[in-house]
């Protein structure tokens, strides 16, 4: 790679980061051919994007961005693949669906929203967080569901608030 190529590489990542909320870093060193094509096709049905990286380039695009990775510096060492898509859960899942028949990638970390997620071990947790669509869904369904309740109350209410009050007046 010549010096103008890692340029516009640099360049090329820096601003890919900068768009990102979420990325994970992964190590696929010891897949075969076969193996890694099969992952890559994967993560391309997916919807998610996958692309083996130079630690100094990547180290350099995290430096040159306005957030802080100092988190992330010492994962930067042997070969290091970036993941990322648009729902910040997607990688883990494609990872950890793949996982099932095979040992790698393992997962050396990962940055969600401005947390560093270190270690392979982290996959299942990553695989089970709920994208932003699902939690405005549920936070709306919670909101709604106090309503419903209170209207439904009213509405038949009516017969409830008299049969209350024809009790207490016979009671006494």
């Amino acid at each position: 790679m010549t010096r103008e190529e890692k340029n516009i590489e640099l360049q090329s990542l820096t601003e890919r980061i900068a768009g990102l909320s979420s990325f994970y870093l992964t190590d696929s060193s010891t897949l075969d051919v076969a193996k890694i094509n099969k992952f890559r096709r994967l993560c391309h049905e997916k919807g998610v994007q996958f692309k083996v990286v130079k630690n100094t380039l990547l180290k350099k695009a995290l430096q040159a961005s306005e957030q802080d990775f100092e988190g992330l510096y010492e994962l930067l060492s042997g070969p290091t693949s970036l993941m990322y898509a648009e729902e910040m859960s997607l990688s883990a899942k494609v990872l950890k669906e793949f996982r099932e028949s095979n040992d790698r990638p393992i997962l050396k970390g990962a940055y969600i929203d401005g947390s560093f997620f270190i270690g392979d071990d982290k996959i299942k947790e990553l695989a089970s967080l709920k994208s932003k669509e699902e939690l405005l869904g549920e936070v709306i369904g919670l909101l709604q569901s106090p309503v419903t309740n209170v209207i439904s109350a009213l509405s038949s209410g009516g017969n409830t608030i008299a049969g209350i009050l024809q009790t207490l007046s016979e009671k006494e």
